[in-house]
């Protein structure tokens, strides 16, 4: 039991936001920011996600990767682009 739940967890994490970016074109932290068809909330959550150290690089903790995006971005990039939605939205 207990590695069954351990394996839904790991699978959860590693699909983790990519489940609310199906269908769009994503390619760099900012477009979080940017795209209409999320909620702040949802935008916090994949860029907090993307900020994580679950999607560090291997090798190049400087850096970032979420499923589906094309290349991994820089923790600076994710980190602006969070500063940048709290400054949106009046936080």
């Amino acid at each position: 039991m207990y590695e069954m739940l351990q394996r839904a967890a790991s699978n959860a994490m590693a699909m983790g936001p990519t489940v609310l970016l199906q269908g769009m074109q994503l390619r760099r932290p900012i477009d979080v920011v940017r795209a209409p068809a999320l909620s702040v909330d949802d935008k916090r959550t994949i860029l907090a996600a993307w900020a994580s150290d679950f999607y560090a690089v291997d090798s190049k903790p400087a850096l970032r990767q979420l499923p589906g995006t094309p290349e991994p971005a820089s923790i600076d990039d994710v980190q602006a682009a969070l500063k940048e939605l709290d400054r949106r939205s009046g936080i």
